[in-house]
């Protein structure tokens, strides 16, 4: 586990920058590290004074998604409430980013991948380094999309697209995410900081009113869209998690091995 806080929050100028901190395991979450980030963001969105919320993970990734050794060991010990646990704070944090009158950025500075390929999907604008990667990789390992994934993915690609992601599970190229529409803007890796802090501020001097009225009128009609997608993956994924396939793609994942489905 990391030294210190497994998310870092830092806020200035109207501006609050959240860094998922578990730079070994590629920022994943386990269930302290979702309840830490659902906790931080509940208090951030409470906050009269946030104009902009920007994503970023520590170390070479952005977001792996669930830490498949957890949720392997949850659903391997008959934990199954421990891997709903984990899937509903992740949904809380996508519903609470996706209905912040202001702006938020995911910084994308390497994979975003299963759970951390929805958190981007979630937020308004993905700025990435050249070095990234997006993927919703869920069926690798026998799981179904979560996170939002399902509606906010064909939002942005259409739904053939998003059935031709999901079903490929294959980490996406910065450049082919950016002619996806998957990315607003790919910059080289050296300047991420730097342009994501540049749009950052930019948002922030937008004027409030206008501006998260546009948000509302973009978005109007979308929380119940979410909000019924975010409950049909978790009937799913629970499906999912008392399928004996998932319990084998999770251990052929540990065990660096490909997964031998039964397809029952």
């Amino acid at each position: 586990m990391s030294p210190g806080p497994l998310v870092i929050v830092e806020v200035a100028e109207g501006i609050a920058r959240v860094t998922l901190n578990r730079p070994g395991e590629l920022n994943t979450f386990d269930g302290p590290m979702i309840r830490e980030l659902a906790t931080a963001t509940r208090e951030l969105i409470d906050r009269k004074d946030l104009r902009v919320i920007v994503l970023s993970g520590a170390g070479r990734g952005f977001c792996a998604g669930a830490d498949l050794g957890y949720l392997a060991g949850a659903l391997r010990d008959h934990r199954e409430s421990d891997a709903m646990d984990l899937l509903r704070a992740g949904g809380e944090v996508v519903r609470m980013l996706h209905n912040f009158p202001g702006a938020v950025i995911a910084s994308l500075n390497g994979p975003a991948a299963g759970g951390g390929a929805s958190l981007a999907l979630a937020c308004d604008y993905r700025i990435a380094s050249e070095e990234a990667t997006l993927g919703v990789v869920f069926h690798r390992v026998g799981l179904h999309p979560d996170m939002g994934a399902t509606w906010l993915l064909p939002r942005l690609v259409g739904p053939s697209r998003a059935l031709e992601l999901i079903r490929s599970a294959e980490m996406v190229p910065a450049d082919r995410c950016l002619a996806l529409g998957l990315v607003n803007r790919v910059v080289p890796h050296s300047r991420l900081a730097e342009e994501t802090a540049a749009l950052a501020a930019r948002l922030a001097a937008l004027p409030r009113q206008a501006a998260e009225a546009a948000k509302a009128s973009v978005m109007a009609g979308s929380p119940a869209g979410l909000n019924a997608a975010l409950a049909r993956e978790e009937a799913a994924q629970a499906g999912c998690f008392r399928d004996p396939d998932a319990v084998e793609g999770l251990a052929a994942f540990h065990e660096r091995r490909s997964p031998a489905f039964q397809n029952h």
